[in-house]
């Protein structure tokens, strides 16, 4: 981030730095002379110096970072965010274990909790993103020169955090992560250019699936071609089209193939087209696929002649430069359990006619050869059959045509006078007419009842395709992206997006929403069939858009809700935990006051003890009171700074009522170094540990004080050995004016572990509750290790 700095400033960009930890690292810190730094209260990146200078580039180092308390934002990439709006450049940093999406996975490798996270979208906005990749054996030689960390704590990080294992892990999680990013840039542009060739920067495979019983195959197989190849990736797609070939589809078997896709690791797609191969390759061309995988025809050798080609040959005539493989299966040639397609192929348009004059002249033929075997009335009737015959397989023009060609050689070859064409007779008109009549209407009533078929088919479809996004809806995907790309992918389009005004392109497709937005598709013009489904996603999207206004509405309503909850318990717990101390103390004046008693100087010393404990508890109540009300204002102010035990622990001892610090033991603490902490807050957490631990606490056992260090931050462990707490009570135990367990409710108002855990996090540590091996309950403070060990003498006190 420096060296671009740098490099920015010497082109003459206004570069300035408004945030960076170096950590004692002295090359490090060599590289901010010659940079302007920005002037900040307290040493802290501040938001509103940075809007006032209005640099031409801001570096803010570790974008994940938690603010102070009273810091206007809770977190430093909502800094960034306020940045950018005011049109300010910022250049930050940020740690592969601090992405939102990650943090889980990285805890699960390190067995270290991730921290502070940022995400995920945040870091997408990004103009630019650059990977700063480290071998791990380099990054290991620069902790052991100490160029990382301080050297007494080199050995404790080459032994946690910065393991071989570790780091290759978190390495090989960048890459991948960044990949993703490239790859959604690299579509993004194709989209943008109209880019329809296939650029083979990544494997990806496409699995044609039709819901038959061979797409169990496919999808293996496909997944073992994407398997052979580093990040190949896998997709399952069905296309639903309006001539009624979808519609048999099994919705089980498809069911079923859509959850081994996704258990393989695959995603499964829903596309509408009216013709299956286009409808295919617009799909894998729209994902940059670089191959296609395909079940060979169930359809036998008879019917491939009848029907001309299938789905599978003229896919691969079409393909281009996208790969498609053939896959054999069981149901190969044995016949197609899907429904034919209702419409007449070019193959059955040019056939048919053809048939209605070969078919009755061969009948012909063959009746002239044994004639005499048959009267006039069986051959009429034969060659009757085949104009039906042609009428079903042809269509109109072909009934027509095998209806003339019929009654002619019926009137030339059977019947009288014989060897010549003569409509005179009233009977050969006769014969025209009805074989005419009735080639007509079989052609009629097939044609019509192929229309019907056809509606029916569309419209579930349509069906189909509806139920696939409510599907999706159901699953999760309810979001305005993920409708967008689902959008996108059904209709096999480039991009999917909402505007707020029509796009003046005549090959979009695009759909009012109702509020003045517009869901617009562009990459291929959609027919009427898919603009009705098409207004079906638009409702989808225009209510989720709804959703997510209602959404940000009910977010603002909890708040104010948890506030007013807030308020209430407060005044709740006020009325009680207030008047206690205040009347104890004021009946101790009262009575020291009153002329009609005559007190011996121990009565006295008693009511002067009873009066200044009440007032030391009311003292520490409203302070209690006091820096809740601040935290949770977002307005404590803090000093951090490097910070010893010895500075804190004795101070906290000495403020706990009664005879809590005298019930305390120490392990580590001589040996722990310096934390980054604001001495006073610290003190008040470490007191109301200690004050909740002895309260919990069997007579006769102290609480224990442990300290160690780890990956370069400082855990203080406080140890009890009392009841403990449930797994589903160690969050509640933080809730303020609660008091979980508690059988003495005259101690205060819940307000203890709420402000330790509070001003912990303010100081950009965390407290988390544990269990005591044998029982009991710990509370863990980790804080961040300053640069050095700390110094002085040890912590003492009495046991």
């Amino acid at each position: 981030m420096l060296d671009e700095g740098h490099r920015r400033a010497a082109r003459g960009t206004d570069v300035v730095v408004g945030a960076a930890d170096c950590r004692g690292r002295p090359h490090t810190e060599a590289l901010l002379d010659g940079l302007e730094r920005l002037e900040c209260p307290h040493g802290a990146f501040d938001l509103d110096t940075a809007l006032r200078r209005r640099p031409g580039l801001l570096l803010v180092d570790d974008l994940a970072r938690t603010n102070p308390a009273g810091h206007r934002n809770a977190r430093r990439w909502q800094d960034v965010e306020e940045l950018l709006e005011a049109g300010i450049d910022v250049l930050t940093t940020l740690d592969v274990q601090h992405l939102e999406s990650l943090s889980d996975v990285v805890e699960t490798i390190t067995e270290v909790p991730a921290g502070d996270t940022v995400p995920d979208g945040v870091v997408r906005r990004a103009d630019q993103i650059v990977l700063v990749d480290v071998d791990p054996e380099e990054l290991r030689r620069r902790m052991a020169h100490g160029n990382i960390h301080a050297p007494e704590m080199v050995d404790a990080a080459l032994a946690s955090w910065f393991r071989p294992g570790n780091l290759t892990a978190l390495r090989e999680l960048a890459l991948l992560w960044v990949a993703d990013q490239v790859d959604d840039a690299l579509r993004q542009y194709r989209a943008d250019h109209g880019i329809g060739g296939i650029w083979e920067a990544r494997e990806r495979v496409v699995v044609g699936l039709t819901g038959g019983p061979e797409g169990d195959t496919l999808i293996r197989r496909a997944a073992r071609i994407a398997a052979r190849s580093a990040q190949g990736e896998l997709s399952a797609v069905h296309v639903v089209r309006g001539d009624g070939l979808a519609s048999g589809a099994s919705s089980t078997a498809l069911a079923r193939q859509r959850h081994l896709v996704e258990s393989l690791g695959g995603s499964y797609h829903t596309v509408v087209g009216e013709d299956v191969p286009t409808a295919l390759l617009d799909f894998a061309r729209a994902g940059n696929a670089t191959q296609l995988i395909l079940g060979t025809s169930r359809r036998g050798r008879l019917e491939r002649f009848l029907t001309g080609r299938g789905i599978g040959e003229t896919t691969v005539s079409r393909s281009g430069d996208i790969d498609v493989h053939m896959v054999t299966h069981e149901r190969a040639g044995r016949g197609r359990p899907l429904p034919r397609r209702r419409t007449l192929p070019f193959s059955r348009r040019v056939a048919g006619p053809l048939a209605g004059v070969v078919l009755p002249v061969l009948l012909a033929l063959l009746l002239d050869r044994f004639r005499g075997s048959l009267d006039l009335t069986g051959e009429a009737l034969l060659l009757l059959m085949t104009v039906v015959g042609v009428a079903c397989v042809g269509g109109v023009v072909s009934a027509f045509v095998a209806a003339v060609t019929a009654s002619l050689l019926l009137d030339h070859r059977f019947m009288p006078p014989g060897a010549e064409f003569s409509f005179q007779d009233p009977d050969s008109l006769l014969v025209l007419v009805a074989f005419v009549g009735v080639a007509v209407a079989v052609a009629a009533i097939v044609d019509r009842s192929l229309r019907l078929a056809r509606r029916a088919a569309s419209a579930t479809a349509e069906a189909e395709t509806l139920s696939a996004l409510a599907g999706s809806v159901v699953r999760g995907e309810h979001t305005v992206p993920d409708l967008l790309a689902r959008t996108r992918e059904t209709f096999a389009a480039h991009a999917a997006e909402l505007v707020d005004r029509p796009v003046d392109d005549p090959s979009a497709s695009q759909v009012a929403l109702g509020d003045g937005r517009f869901l617009v598709l562009r990459g291929r013009t959609l027919p009427a069939a898919d603009r009705r489904v098409l207004t079906a996603f638009a409702a989808h999207l225009m209510a989720a858009v709804e959703r997510a206004r209602l959404a940000e509405a009910a977010a603002e309503a909890e708040t104010a809700k948890a506030a007013d909850r807030m308020r209430t318990a407060l005044l709740a717990a006020v009325s009680h935990d207030l008047r206690t101390p205040l009347a104890a103390g004021w009946a101790a004046v009262a009575s020291l006051r009153s002329p009609d008693v005559d007190f011996t100087a121990e009565e006295r010393d008693e009511l002067l003890a009873t009066a200044d404990e009440s007032m030391a508890r009311l003292s520490r109540l409203v302070e209690n009171l006091l820096d809740m009300s601040r935290l949770q204002a977002g307005a404590l102010a803090l000093d951090l700074r490097p910070t010893a035990w010895e500075e804190v622990v004795p101070a906290a001892l000495d403020g706990l009522p009664g005879t809590a610090g005298r019930q305390v033991a120490f392990r580590g603490l001589e040996e722990s170094p310096l934390v980054l902490a604001d001495p006073p807050l610290l003190e008040r957490v470490v007191a109301n540990l200690i004050a909740n631990a002895a309260r919990h606490s069997p007579p006769g056992q102290p609480v224990l004080l442990a300290a160690s260090t780890l990956a370069g931050r400082v855990e203080l462990r406080v140890v009890d050995r009392g009841p403990g707490l449930s797994p589903a009570d160690r969050e509640r135990v933080f809730e303020p004016f609660q008091r979980l367990g508690d059988t003495d409710n005259t101690t205060g108002v819940g307000l203890g572990l709420a402000l330790a855990r509070g001003l912990t996090e303010a100081m950009g540590g965390t407290l988390t509750p544990e269990d005591t091996p044998g029982g009991g309950l710990t509370m863990v403070v980790t804080l961040p290790c300053a640069s050095s060990l700390r110094q002085g003498a040890p912590v003492r006190a009495e046991p």
